[in-house]
């Protein structure tokens, strides 16, 4: 077992790293958005929604969980590699082709005929990401993510390019298309150069039964979250129109820069140094909670604050034709402040080998979830997105209930951790939400809310000096005087 500080050491480079691959990379995309936002119309982002809801649920099939069962396998080899590319690839192909063949059905449905050459050319990312798949894996295991932040960095800033010039040349939609095709596949590329792993096409069926035994189970519960979360974007680029969804997704987007990227920095990093140390249940309780509260720490205020200047900050960067995109903002900021206890309980059950109970979990809450999608069709999209708020509450009860019943660490004991963190984004968001009343430019009232919010948070920080603000004040310090 790898000794306690070696491990710390490993897991705060770790953490830089895959923050500096998630920051720095779609920092550039988002920067690219700001861009393509105000050169492109709600409508032709609404498009590429909809084929999306398709690619990201096919998506799920490719990596079949196979990536997380070696991510937990403590001896996994190069029979393990092998096996998962092959299996990858072939799978993705076969998805490619179903996306291909059942593009007219899905342009008909959604009566947009343009459909049908966008889904197919956007298909392609099934197969660049297969090609990925195994390269992320092994850079994921050995903790080693500075490989993987050059390889996102530079595919970000050269599609970013490549969107932006179609964008002035006139592309319009296939801008996007454009952009995030090349994305996929240079990131793709970077990785197989810097990692250097080459496939030797051998397949072993024993490595096949132990990736399929435990991944099988991830891959469904994936598949229904995948499916749920694009089931909102279906029903609105159905029932409502592409320019509402396109106004849906730039509010998503926004939103889930800060949470769903911080997750996925917590949980890359997490998964792997959790399971090198499964055995000893005290210090991965331990490690776990103190996860748990300074992800919160960081999420819950900056997902709060961020509802609370949502239409100032929302005209700034893309102009007032996203006008709607600010009023659905809100919405969605509050539930995504709760995604990274989500994301950290099931983490710990996959961490246990309990795929099982994580498949059971993801059927529940599905089952719950149907309520805002009947909501969304029969009532209205901000009562789908209240509906959202409720379930994801309930959802949290869900996940922390059975990934904390083995460990002794349970519901309550997660939200009396992160209450505190909550009561201090609330008296944050509260001291700067008011000023976006005053009768000025939204360009004077943001900078003002964010010096007063970061004035506000350092007061109460330094006055009240929690864990959690201590302990990220104490690895900035380290890493500044570096």
């Amino acid at each position: 077992m790898m000794p306690e500080q070696s491990l710390k050491n490993k897991t705060v480079k770790g953490v830089g790293w895959s923050a500096a691959e998630t920051f720095l990379a779609r920092g550039v995309s988002f920067i690219v958005g700001l861009v393509l936002a105000r050169l492109l119309s709600p409508d032709e982002y609404g498009l590429i929604g909809i084929v999306m809801i398709f690619v990201t649920v096919l998506e799920g099939f490719v990596d079949s969980g196979f990536s997380s069962s070696l991510i937990r396998k403590i001896d996994a080899d190069d029979n393990d590699y092998n096996t998962m590319f092959l299996t990858n690839l072939v799978i993705s192909i076969v998805m490619f082709a179903l996306l291909y063949l059942g593009a007219p059905y899905i342009a008909v449905f959604f009566e947009r005929q343009e459909l049908v050459a966008l889904i197919r050319v956007m298909g392609l990312l099934v197969v660049f990401q297969a090609l990925s798949i195994v390269q992320n894996t092994i850079l994921t295991r050995k903790i080693d993510f500075k490989t993987r932040t050059k390889a996102a960095v530079l595919a970000a800033v050269v599609s970013g390019i490549i969107g932006i010039v179609m964008a002035f040349v006139g592309f319009g939609v296939w801008s996007l298309v454009g952009q995030q095709l090349s994305r996929q596949l240079l990131n793709t590329i970077c990785l197989w150069f810097y990692n250097r792993w080459w496939p030797k096409f051998r397949f072993s069926t024993e490595s096949f039964r132990y990736m399929w035994g435990f991944g099988w189970k991830i891959m469904a519960s994936g598949l229904l979250d995948r499916l749920w979360r694009q089931l909102n974007q279906a029903v609105i680029g159905k029932f409502y129109s592409p320019d509402t969804l396109g106004q849906y997704t730039r509010s998503n987007e926004y939103a889930t820069i800060f949470s769903s990227n911080i997750t996925s920095v917590v949980q890359r990093v997490s998964y792997p140094v959790l399971s090198q140390v499964q055995d000893d249940k005290q210090r991965m309780v331990a490690a776990y909670r103190k996860v748990i509260k300074t992800t919160m720490f960081v999420t819950s205020i900056i997902m709060i604050s961020m509802a609370a200047v949502s239409e100032p900050l929302i005209y700034c960067l893309i102009g007032p034709k996203w006008h709607q995109a600010a009023l659905f903002l809100p919405f969605i900021c509050f539930p995504m402040s709760v995604w990274p206890l989500h994301a950290l309980n099931l983490n710990m059950l996959q961490v246990q080998g309990r795929s099982d109970v994580y498949l059971i979990v993801e059927i529940l809450k599905k089952i719950i979830a149907i309520g805002p999608i009947c909501l969304g069709i029969f009532v209205g999209i901000y009562w789908m997105l209240i509906g959202g708020i409720v379930t994801d509450i309930i959802a949290f009860f869900l996940n922390s209930y059975y990934s904390g019943k083995n460990l002794g660490y349970s519901s309550w004991m997660q939200i009396k951790d992160v209450a505190p963190s909550y009561a201090l984004a609330f008296i944050v968001s509260i001291s700067v939400y008011f000023f976006k009343f005053l009768p000025i430019s939204n360009f004077i009232i943001l900078p003002i809310q964010i010096i007063v919010g970061a004035t506000v948070l350092f007061l109460i920080c330094e006055k009240r000096r929690p864990e959690e603000y201590i302990e990220l004040k104490n690895i900035v310090i380290k890493a500044l005087s570096k």
